[in-house]
């Protein structure tokens, strides 16, 4: 409890948010970068099997074990931005500390609902694991893939605890700038916001 309290001064709301920031943006670059190590790796299997009648040996296993990395090692991050699908129609039509409350609301339900997963998808795991389950083609070890599961889990229940001591924190003083938690943006600010970055990229 004694830690939350501390969680919730700013300037610690604002250190764990870009703790977090860095190994969310790690885990970010390494799915995109298993996404474009397969997707050579397909183009090069298309090739050795059409021209060379060769292809390459357990592609289809590696390619169903990283699946695990493109769906879920990018939660965190994701979360990070508000950037998941959900319904805002009722939370855009708040304001104040209405808005934080039901934000909340909702960031408890989700830590609860995620550590439920977390933990049967650690157990899942641990079960892989111990019986040595690997594929059937080239016998490749399951339990990396699986693991992958729980760990992007428990990074989105930092990213998840972190936002919830922000909401408390504007719960508190709904005219405190917010910090660690993401904004609801409209159409019109979101084509700003990518307008800028394009800018920025020139």
């Amino acid at each position: 409890m004694n830690i939350f309290i501390l969680l919730l001064r700013s300037s610690m709301i604002n250190i764990f948010d870009k703790f977090l920031e860095k190994i969310e943006d790690f885990f970010t670059a390494f799915s995109a970068l298993a996404i474009f190590i397969l997707m050579i790796t397909a183009t090069v299997q298309i090739i050795s099997r059409k021209i060379l009648n060769m292809p390459i040996p357990g592609y289809i296993d590696f390619a169903e074990q990283s699946i695990a990395i493109f769906a879920f090692i990018a939660i965190a991050y994701c979360q990070r931005l508000g950037g998941h699908v959900r319904m805002e129609i009722f939370l855009s039509a708040l304001n104040g500390r209405p808005k934080w409350i039901a934000e909340a609301i909702q960031t408890v339900a989700t830590i609860l609902v995620i550590s439920i997963l977390t933990y049967y998808s650690f157990k899942h795991f641990q079960r892989a694991w111990i019986i040595g389950d690997s594929t059937i083609d080239i016998q490749l070890p399951t339990w990396p893939s699986k693991l992958m599961i729980p760990l992007a889990f428990s990074l989105l229940t930092l990213r998840l605890f972190v936002q919830l001591a922000g909401y408390i924190r504007l719960i508190v003083d709904p005219k405190l700038q917010p910090i660690g938690v993401p904004l609801i943006v409209d159409v019109e600010k979101q084509a700003k916001q990518e307008a800028s970055q394009l800018d920025n990229i020139k």
